[in-house]
């Protein structure tokens, strides 16, 4: 059989990882990135650029979308030049950003109405796991029509998990980032004490995160501050626009997120220190400046 031709849309920090993953599986690809400068190494290696979302959407199969927010989805989605006007009736839409729960459930309908499938596939995983296809899929949406997108799926990930219906993927990806960023919050307020305690900070980090509450991401970002290693894997203001969000939803359940709140505090000082286009460890070391 043919392999199914591909669109992604974003080409940015983890669009662009997913997309030659894409193109090293020998997947026929057209991509779409606003500032066309990014897509020119990927057509070099074989990818076709496409001047708007609508015309990067006409031959495609899948087409996938991975952006900064809800604006750009929707842009990127609807309108004259968007990829929805494009898509042909069958193809699977598969929006992989991490978005509001009510916009995601707007765009599936947008593609019921045109005649197109549709999953919300937020991914886990940063920079490096978007180029070394190890992400993890959060997918909402039918099961037959996962199957048909998997083996595209599978070559950018380490795993796909199916959740539930439409929106699912979208709902636990908040949750994941908002206990992400709670995480990451504590460890600045940590950093800070220890500061401003006179304690040896890099005998106490070691203590930090070797013991309880070392978890995963926290080795991490302890690790990347305490080297001033700052190069974004995933941008500081994403996390406070995934807060958002995940606040925002909270409410819409009669559940105030009190740490998620805080947490966002934590990264809107940093934001108003000029870190937002860093990467998220930055945060850590914001809170000194309180």
């Amino acid at each position: 059989m043919a392999q199914p031709q591909v669109a992604i849309l974003g080409l940015g920090i983890m669009g662009g990882g997913m997309a030659r993953r894409v193109l090293s599986a020998g997947f026929p690809l057209t991509v779409y990135n606003r500032n066309r400068a990014k897509a020119e190494p990927l057509a070099a290696s074989g990818a076709k650029i496409a001047a708007t979302p609508r015309d990067a959407a006409v031959e495609a199969d899948i087409v996938m979308s991975m952006v900064s927010d809800d604006a750009v989805s929707r842009a990127i989605w609807l309108g004259e030049n968007g990829a929805l006007a494009g898509a042909r009736r069958g193809s699977v839409l598969i929006e992989s950003s991490t978005l509001s729960v009510a916009w995601v459930r707007e765009l599936a309908a947008a593609a019921a109405q045109r005649g197109c499938e549709f999953l919300d596939a937020p991914v886990t995983g940063s920079k490096p796991h978007a180029e070394k296809g190890e992400l993890l899929f959060l997918v909402g949406g039918s099961a037959s029509t996962l199957e048909t997108a998997r083996p595209v799926l599978a070559v950018m990930s380490r795993g796909i998990v199916h959740l539930g219906p439409v929106g699912s993927g979208a709902y636990l990806k908040l949750i994941n980032n908002f206990l992400c960023g709670v995480q990451a919050a504590s460890l600045a307020e940590a950093d800070a004490l220890i500061a401003g305690s006179g304690l040896d900070r890099e005998k106490a980090m070691n203590i930090l995160t070797n013991g309880a509450p070392g978890s995963p991401l926290v080795k991490t970002l302890a690790a990347r501050a305490m080297a001033g290693d700052f190069a974004p894997n995933f941008l500081l203001r994403l996390m406070a626009k995934d807060l958002t969000y995940g606040c925002a939803e909270g409410e819409k359940h009669g559940i105030q997120l009190r740490t998620a709140s805080a947490a966002l505090g934590v990264f809107n000082h940093a934001i108003e220190l000029g870190r937002g286009n860093d990467d998220f460890a930055a945060v850590v070391g914001s809170v000194s400046h309180l």
